[in-house]
């Protein structure tokens, strides 16, 4: 029995990202006499060889090596003095130049600069030589070289008299000791440190304050870490230290990533991003480029936490950050395992293994040995999973850390029910699930894997409640999120969950209750938003009459649940409910893909149709007799069925014919928003607000020819006096925001769209630029969501106004969402781009059609088929299908 790897099932990410943050984080937190850092963004270069130099912490002289060169590196050396001996006698000027180069992230060029410096100045400037010394030996620290730090600074010659610098030398081997969970030495070190600044208040004690956060972070004390980050920040801000704000700013987001409060996290993140970017600090930037995408795929995003770690990754490749470059390989390991490939996700955690071994960095070894103990798991590979989660557990022990014990704990619990020790098993998902240190996504993996036992057992009952606990868990988990951009995937966290939970119930005959808990898991944060759905952490759904919202829509609902082992198909009618098993979802995910690609494709449709017949076949033919000629029928789609409009899918018999034909087809994203049905009003009777034929903002968007035609054709529709029309330069974001849009019953957009798939809410219609601000002219999702609308219908006239991407539960999410999530009744958007020759034609038969009486699904159907049934090229369902209508309350 596995747990997936769904968003984490048992994975360190939290901690794997949090501690390696801290990671950094330690390193980043001392600050050097021109204000240090908090982040070890060496972008790995040659980290696994050993050091060249003796650190400049030589015995006699500041700079004299320990061991006899041979001849040729003797006379490089003396080479080395010569230019040396040329360069400016300015030493501050030296500095600033080599601290500007560490600042940049490039470590192992300052290491080098500042080691070279530190002999030249040894005799001359021993004070200089000193502050060279410590820079060399913070470059060091970034990069992860713990042990090499602690070398460099423990010099038998007197230390320096200047308090700033004696600060620095304790606040960055404190550090050092706490990576290497030398927690003892550490706690001496800062101690020191601290009784310094007791006595007079430095600069520097800022740097103390935040190695002391460090300190706590690798024991596990995630509230005192956030404090010591809380007072550095105020220190930082009332000294104007604008580097030790940047590293508490990302500190601040590794303790709400501890502490699992994603929104948070990347607010503190994204502030710290801003900050070093302004700064030009390119080692915080990875690092919190780094973070966020830690962030992301905890939020269940793995597509841009895999875009973020990958560019942070590459940075730190770049620049020599040993540290945090072991970081981002186990960070990408797991977006890997999560997206099936487990091999590529084990090399990724035996790369971070060997890197982590090799600088003796225990965090690092501890998180590798966890992510190699869970792939190991799921991959049927028990001896390995268990010596790795042994060797991990091991790490936690000792330095008293319960938390990072409860992660390969769970592993030995997942070992224990592959081989059939049932009572073992249970026993350790128990432990897990109750330990006063778990986290809530440890506890719901731990609630989860005991549901499948269970279930496993034939103990049906146990097993319900199981599932039950794990959703209920997960909810109070989701219920700390505020944001919508943190709220759209995190459902994809429970995906497996539900997936698992709904295949029990089916099983057990209980399909009507399968049905109650799918549409429970559906567009959460849309019917939220509405107020169809109470906030909370429960797992019992409301009851829902599937046939009275049958009824109540006039028609038939087909509602598909997309499962990795089996998927389903509810067909709800007036009378009765009916269930349906389907492929699982790779079989029908790659059908999907296929025909989109006919769809899209320059052939005429009918003479490849074999893809377009084998997906109605597949997912409407079951339920073919419960559905009547003519009447309507509302899609509920799951997964890749979001990208599909089912009215192009293409009927055997008698004639091969598209489905359109047969049936009038709507979308929504769950029952819950149907029950809430309402009906449209007459066009007569509404206002229209129109945009469109907008000035083109720059030469990525070209002005529409054929725009003013199509804003012609729909105002025609509607009365002077019912229409507010705005074109050319007032057809811009602000306008709309000021028109008060929630006044109108239609509003239709003609313009250009962009969809973003990394950040759905970025996703814009292009009008004209209201202010000189660059992206002044894009009306965002984000905006579009905070002006409460009660339109009838709105039609977003622009390319791919559907969105480009579709989140587990949530279903495609773009403009479209955006205006159901304001309040639209019903919202027309393009599932891909749209014709500006053929586009005008179509919406001018819509507006007749709603001029007549239809509601929006009927008339946008008549239509269609009045495209379909011409003669010219605007038959192919490139020209008409795109359109899709999307069903609200």
């Amino acid at each position: 029995m596995l747990i997936s790897h769904q968003r984490g099932a048992g994975h360190p990410r939290n901690i794997v990202r949090a501690d390696r943050r801290s990671t950094w984080l330690g390193q980043a937190i001392f600050d050097q006499t021109s204000g240090a850092s908090c982040f070890p963004s060496d972008h790995g270069r040659n980290v696994h060889e050993p050091h060249r130099r003796p650190e400049c912490q030589h015995r006699r002289s500041l700079c004299k090596r320990q061991h006899r060169p041979k001849v040729l590196g003797l006379f490089l050396l003396v080479l080395t003095c010569v230019l040396s001996c040329s360069r400016s006698e300015n030493p501050q000027a030296t500095f600033d130049h080599t601290y500007k180069i560490f600042l940049h992230g490039d470590l192992k060029q300052s290491q080098d600069e500042a080691y070279q410096e530190c002999r030249r100045l040894r005799d001359s400037s021993p004070e200089w030589a000193w502050k060279f010394r410590i820079l060399e030996a913070e470059s060091l620290l970034w990069r992860g070289m713990y042990a090499q730090v602690l070398t460099t600074l423990n010099s038998p010659l007197t230390r320096p008299d200047n308090k700033n610098s004696m600060i620095e030398i304790l606040a960055i081997e404190g550090v050092a000791h706490a990576r290497l969970h030398q927690f003892s030495e550490a706690e001496e070190k800062l101690g020191q440190a601290i009784q310094m600044c007791h006595v007079s208040s430095e600069v520097t004690c800022g740097d103390v304050i935040r190695a002391y956060g460090i300190l706590a972070i690798q024991h596990g004390q995630i509230d005192a870490a956030k404090h010591f980050f809380e007072q550095s920040l105020e220190f930082a801000r009332v000294h104007n230290e604008q580097f030790l704000k940047a590293t508490a700013l990302l500190n601040l987001g590794l303790t709400s990533l501890r502490e699992e409060h994603f929104d948070e996290a990347i607010d503190w993140t994204d502030s710290a991003y801003q900050a070093s970017t302004a700064l030009g600090a390119g080692d915080i930037v990875q690092s919190a480029l780094g973070n966020l995408g830690w962030a992301y795929y905890n939020l269940g995003d793995s597509e841009k936490s895999l875009e973020l770690s990958l560019e942070a990754e590459k940075h730190t490749s770049q620049a020599g950050n040993a540290i945090d470059e072991l970081y981002w390989i186990t960070n990408i390991g797991y977006i890997y395992a999560d997206l099936g490939d487990l091999v590529r996700a084990k090399d990724s955690y035996l790369k971070a293994l060997d890197l982590a071994t090799k600088i003796g960095g225990k965090q690092g070894i501890y998180n590798a040995l966890r992510a190699l103990a869970l792939v190991s798991v799921e991959s049927g590979q028990s001896e390995d999973a268990r010596k790795y989660s042994d060797d991990a557990i091991v790490i936690a022990r000792a330095d008293s850390n319960r938390l990072d014990e409860l992660y390969p704990l769970l592993v030995k619990g997942l070992i224990a029910a592959q081989s059939h020790d049932s009572a073992e098993a249970e026993r350790i998902f128990r432990e897990v699930e109750w330990d006063p240190n778990v986290n809530l996504s440890l506890k719901w993996r731990a609630e989860h894997a005991l549901a499948r036992l269970y279930e496993d057992e034939g103990l049906s009952a146990r097993a319900d409640h199981e599932y039950r606990a794990a959703l209920a868990t997960f909810e109070a988990a989701r219920s700390l999120l505020k944001r919508n951009d943190s709220k759209l995937p995190f459902s994809s966290n429970a995906s497996h969950i539900y997936g698992d939970y709904i295949h029990f119930l089916v099983k057990a005959g209980k399909a009507n209750e399968a049905l109650q808990v799918a549409d429970y898991s559906r567009a959460r944060t849309l019917t939220e938003g509405l107020g169809l759905l109470k906030k909370g952490a429960s797992s019992t759904p409301d009851p829902i009459d599937a046939q009275q919202i049958a009824r109540r829509v006039a028609g038939n609902v087909l509602f598909y649940w997309l499962g990795e082992k089996q998927s389903y198909l509810w067909a709800i009618t007036p009378q009765a409910t009916h269930i349906f098993p389907l492929p699982p979802a790779a079989a029908i995910d790659t059908a999907v893909l296929r025909y989109r690609k006919v769809l899209l494709g320059p052939q005429d449709v009918f003479e490849n149709c074999d893809e377009g017949i084998a997906l109605y076949k597949m997912l409407v033919a079951p339920a073919r007799s419960l559905l009547r000629k003519n009447r309507q029928v509302i899609i509920v789609p799951d997964g890749s069925l979001n990208g599909l409009n089912f009215e192009t899918l293409i009927v055997p018999t008698p004639k091969s014919h598209y489905w359109i034909e047969d049936v009038v087809i709507s979308t929504a994203s769950a029952l819950r928003l149907l029950a809430a049905f309402h009906g449209t009003t007459n066009v007569r009777a509404g206002k229209l607000l129109l945009f469109g034929d907008a000035v083109a903002p720059n030469n990525d968007y070209a002005q529409l020819p054929k725009a003013a035609v199509e804003m012609e054709s729909v105002g025609k529709h509607f009365p002077t006096a019912m229409q507010q029309v705005f074109t050319h330069t007032q057809a811009n974001p602000t306008a709309y925001l000021a028109a008060k849009p929630e006044d109108f019953s239609y509003i239709h957009f003609v313009a250009h769209g962009t969809a973003s798939r990394l950040s759905p809410l970025d996703s814009a219609i292009v009008l004209s630029k209201a202010t000189a601000e660059d992206d002044s002219f894009k009306l965002y999702a984000r905006d579009i969501i905070h002006h409460p609308l009660h339109a009838d219908l709105v039609t977003i006239s622009t390319c791919y106004g559907a969105g480009a991407r579709a989140y587990s539960g949530e279903g495609m999410v773009g403009l479209s969402w955006a205006f159901l999530r304001a309040g639209a009744h019903n919202v027309i958007g393009a599932l891909w781009e749209v014709s500006d020759t053929s586009t005008p034609q179509l919406m001018d038969e819509l507006y007749r059609e709603l001029k007549e009486g239809k509601r929006p699904n009927s008339a946008l159907r008549d239509a269609k088929l009045s495209l379909l049934h011409s003669s010219t090229a605007f038959h192919k369902p490139f020209y008409w299908a795109p359109f899709q209508l999307y069903t609200g309350s």
